[in-house]
């Protein structure tokens, strides 16, 4: 009753913010009715709160906006919005009115196992991709909803299940998936590693809001409790879960998919997103910005002028009302680097690096022991890259000072002019391990004068059932990124074997050797934007 108590107040509390509503003024002069008629607002859309049916026999608590005035018989353009992962009904409260305000239907509803809303958490399972066809079944049968023009969006979880959703409903004409995943295993266990903080936050969020089912719960504790026994059922669980997956048939219902991510995403890393953008063959846009998970579209939410919202707008009706807006016809990829220097458009992913790239040669042979935290790490998830959002300070270490027995440390030389990095860094090593099992995590930064780095982009690698002793070659994605390093700058490899962000598999008295053999030389490579 407690829970039930709280989340009605919240989302009375969050609505009135949302809609402008103002606090009573008791004893105020009545306006002059001239004064009232010129001040009198213009119609407003209408909204009310549902109950809507969802798949199994639950119910989904939501709300719905109407366009102001909608004319009795016509019919309006759908926008079906589920909420995020652990926000209640009224999330997109304010956008939903602009949109309305547009002449949209609009219906937002929290998602299931959360808040007020029936069933268990799923994780964008079946239950939760039938609830969205379920919702639009509800809205043309409840509202003027046009069957023809059917739109999905949402933030974070509302973005995963909107892209699977477009699978699954050929009704479906249209996707904004903001901040959110295309696959889930490559999110948070990218380099066979578990993304700790990341997932950690995720179960107690789901833990606090809602209801994790069953299935969640074992998924959740084998996940952070390393049981490798189990790790071909987790990834299933995840695959089942990845719009990745199912990209064939995405493209075979044609819907035109936007897709919106922070270089900084600590939950869903901006890489898988890129990939997916490539596999579609319908109409995309892909915009990559500075930030951390949902903040690039955050404002927004609050009603702010913001540019993920004003381009989903303009998808919108782009592929819903046919609007000649010009979104289609500007370059499909969009991105802003990390030093806010504007926007810059591509034809596609693979030519943001299209200046070449340039290797920072890896020919020192470095030797370090695990289990020790050297100083280099990713930051604390959503706080180091909101820093690097809005003050421009990313995570830092000292160079110089980095204890050499727990990081292995290359530099270049100074660069006499700017480089411009754009994409993906790739890392090619020979790891020689004293252990069977292992973890390392590999930095770059940008070094400045006085040696302090600025990391650029990070990324884990995990092995098990390795011969101790014997060789073996790693190619490492690091997480992509557009970052600008200034002239007289260096940038510089770091590898250690902790970092907060990660959980780590390294047995007590590990040590992991870095060599470049000359049949196999190791390096880095750094993509560039053509000058």
């Amino acid at each position: 009753m407690e829970r039930t108590t709280t989340a009605a107040a919240v989302a009375a509390l969050l609505a009135a913010a949302a809609l402008g509503l103002a606090p009573h003024q008791a004893q105020a002069a009545p306006a002059p009715a001239a004064a009232v008629a010129a001040d009198a607002p213009a119609a407003s859309p209408e909204l009310r709160f549902h109950d809507i049916p969802g798949s199994g026999g639950i119910t989904l608590k939501g709300n719905v906006f109407t366009p102001a005035g909608a004319a009795s018989g016509r019919k309006y353009p759908l926008i079906v919005l589920p909420t995020s992962w652990g926000m209640p009904q009224i999330e997109y409260i304010a956008q939903a009115r602009k949109l309305a305000d547009s002449g949209y239907v609009v219906v937002s509803y929290t998602s299931r196992g959360f808040w007020l809303s029936g069933g268990q958490i799923e994780v964008a399972g079946p239950p939760d991709i039938a609830d969205v066809s379920a919702v639009i079944d509800w809205a043309l049968a409840n509202s003027p909803a046009d069957a023809d023009h059917i739109g999905l969006g949402g933030v974070s979880y509302g973005a995963g299940i909107s892209l699977l959703a477009s699978a699954h409903d050929p009704r479906v004409k249209a996707v904004v998936a903001m901040s959110g995943w295309a696959d889930l295993i490559e999110s948070i266990y990218s380099g066979r590693t578990q993304h700790l903080q990341a997932a950690g936050m995720l179960g107690a969020a789901g833990y606090l809001t809602g209801r994790p089912g069953p299935e969640l719960q074992s998924i959740l504790g084998d996940f952070l409790g390393s049981r490798l026994d189990r790790e071909q059922q987790m990834i299933e669980w995840g695959r089942k879960r990845s719009a990745a997956e199912q990209v064939d048939r995405i493209n075979a219902n044609g819907a035109a998919v936007m897709l919106g991510n922070a270089w900084g995403d600590t939950i869903f890393p901006p890489n898988q997103y890129a990939k997916f953008y490539e596999r579609l063959t319908g109409p995309k846009r892909l915009e990559f910005r500075p930030g951390d998970h949902a903040t690039a579209e955050g404002t927004g939410l609050l009603g702010l002028p913001n540019d993920t919202w004003t381009n989903a707008h303009r998808w919108f009706d782009r592929y819903l009302k046919g609007e000649r807006n010009g979104v289609d016809t500007e370059a499909p990829v969009q991105i802003k680097s990390r030093s806010d220097e504007g926007y810059e458009g591509y034809a596609d992913w693979k030519s943001v690096g299209s200046g070449g790239s340039e290797r920072l040669a890896l020919s020192d042979s470095e030797h370090v022991f695990a289990n020790v935290d050297s100083g280099a790490n990713g930051g604390i998830i959503f706080l180091s890259s909101i820093l690097d959002q809005f003050v421009k300070a990313p995570p830092t270490a000292s160079i110089p000072l980095l204890p050499r027995a727990f990081a292995a440390v290359w530099q270049s030389e100074r660069h006499d002019s700017p480089r411009h990095v754009r994409g993906t860094v790739a890392l090619h090593t020979t790891v020689t391990p004293t252990k069977a099992d292992g973890t390392f995590v590999a930095y770059l930064y940008d070094v400045g004068p006085l040696g302090i780095g600025k990391l650029v982009s990070n990324a884990p690698y995990t092995f098990h059932g390795r011969t101790p002793g014997r060789a073996f070659g790693v190619d490492l994605e690091l997480f992509s990124t557009a970052y600008d390093v200034p002239a007289g700058h260096r940038l510089a490899l770091v590898i250690d074997t902790v970092d907060p962000l990660y959980i780590e598999h390294n047995p007590t008295g590990a040590q992991l050797t870095f060599s470049s053999p000359r049949s196999d030389p190791s390096y880095v490579s750094v993509p560039l934007r053509e000058q």
